[in-house]
């Protein structure tokens, strides 16, 4: 089902979940209550869908109906349950929404369609939807990252395709409908080997793809698969710029020439085409960045590492400003996804505790200690407030993602899972301790679920 589709039954079912264009407000009713927090919608009779180009410029917003047991409308376990050390590693919805597509332990890429029952902006959902891969793509080792055509449109065929990357293989594109490998790209190093990019992202466009390797990016034409590549060095002796291994890209939504370089060195920079000059740095996240994300505007860029239990908004405005910090937990070097909503205002954020924090941008800033003794708040010491916790699994929740045109929540988790050696804490100097790959013990949850955050649906007076 295509966006246009889409946006028509988006426009039936508006009735009641709609309210009024400036109208918004967080209603938390306490901690034994369901925590609440609407968005600000516009109405309904100025909504037209005509064509995938104009779906970025029409104003719909819908509530958020944030409670801390969210409502399961969709899961995925079973293709997940023959090893228990098969978790996911993250989710990313197709842009028109009609799919998602996730990547777990086993270096298998499995694509999901959204149920039928869920295209609605109040879906009905009596009991959750068990899912099951459309197509599956396997590849051949450790898969480092994948992303989706930003122009994919399930209207057009040859548009459905994403890219994936893998530990000493090439770059290779699939086509989203038969799951058939459509081409690759090939970046050599200097001794004619294979050389594996960590992370990638296309363009704004789709006509170019935006390859990491260590303090190199390289640039292919989507066009023209092999190993015709532009390779920029991304630090000299003159400038430092940003070393280590590349760990993510983003590309700004408002200015397409202009992206961002994320590093397990723990430095962000920022970098305009066709020029591919350095336009500032940033420099403040406590782990290695593994995720990044542009606000809708362009303004802001939000940024996570490894083992940082911190999420820094950057204000691109003032380059070196940190507009707000806001807390989650992330102790390991897994990689934990967090999604803005589409107005930019909830950010959602996945952590270890099995949770999905919530935050709303436009609550209150909150200010440490020392800066309120202080008299001079300092921006890097300003906090966004948690608004509620969501309970959605029982282990690490790795991926955490909005749907683009309704108002769901995908998440995926699991995490490897390491065994007690010997049990030395828990048993007697007598007894026979477990062996060493017991694991009865741990709580492994290795799924992927679509969790409802529409509003109850009001029955007529």
């Amino acid at each position: 089902m295509s966006v246009e589709v889409l946006g028509e039954l988006m426009a039936a079912e508006c009735g009641s979940s709609f309210q009024a264009e400036g109208e918004s407000g967080i209603d938390l009713e306490g901690e034994s209550g369901n925590s609440r927090i609407d968005c600000p919608v516009s109405d309904s009779k100025d909504v037209e869908v005509e064509s995938r180009e104009n779906v970025s410029e029409v104003s719909t917003y819908w509530q958020y109906d944030f409670k801390p047991c969210p409502q399961l409308a969709g899961y995925a376990r079973d293709e997940y349950a023959k090893s228990a050390d098969n978790y996911l590693k993250g989710c990313k919805w197709a842009p028109d929404g009609t799919c998602i597509l996730t990547c777990s332990n086993d270096n298998t890429l499995r694509l999901f369609n959204l149920p039928h029952s869920l295209y609605s902006i109040q879906p009905c959902v009596e009991s959750p939807v068990e899912m099951s891969s459309v197509l599956s793509a396997k590849e051949g080792e450790l898969v480092y990252d994948y992303c989706w055509n930003p122009q994919m449109n399930s209207h057009d065929p040859a548009s459905c395709f994403f890219v994936s990357t893998c530990r000493d293989h090439p770059i290779h594109l699939w086509d989203a409908y038969s799951g058939n490998l459509r081409c690759s790209y090939r970046p050599y190093n200097h001794l004619d080997e294979i050389s594996s990019a960590y992370s990638i992202q296309f363009s704004a466009d789709g006509s170019k793809l935006y390859c990491g390797f260590d303090r190199t990016l390289r640039i292919f034409d989507t066009g023209r698969p092999g190993r015709d590549c532009v390779q920029r060095s991304l630090t000299s002796k003159k400038e430092a710029g940003v070393s280590g291994i590349i760990s993510s890209i983003a590309v700004s939504p408002s200015q397409p020439d202009l992206y961002a370089l994320g590093s397990y060195s723990k430095r962000i920079g920022l970098y305009s085409e066709p020029s591919g000059k350095a336009v500032f740095f940033l420099d403040g996240q406590q782990g290695g960045v593994t995720h990044m994300q542009f606000s809708a505007d362009g303004i802001y860029l939000v940024s996570g590492g490894r083992k940082d239990n911190e999420l820094l908004c950057w204000d691109l405005r003032e380059p070196g400003k940190v507009l707000w910090r806001a807390l989650r937990q992330v102790t390991t070097n897994q990689r934990i996804q967090f999604d803005l909503d589409h107005s930019d205002r909830y950010l959602v954020s996945g952590e270890q505790s099995g949770r999905v924090n919530v935050y709303d941008t436009q609550q209150s800033f909150v200010q440490t200690q020392s800066s309120a003794c202080s008299g001079s708040p300092s921006p890097d010491e300003v906090l966004l407030p948690l608004s509620c916790q969501l309970a959605v699994h029982e282990d690490a929740v790795n991926g955490c993602r909005l749907h683009p045109s309704l108002p769901i929540l995908a998440t995926t988790s699991g995490q490897r899972q390491f065994a007690n050696p010997g049990g030395v804490d828990s048993v007697d100097n007598d007894s026979t301790p477990p062996p060493l790959d017991d694991t009865s013990k741990l709580v492994s949850d290795n799924s992927l679920c679509l969790w409802s955050l529409a509003p109850p649906r009001h029955s007529p007076p």
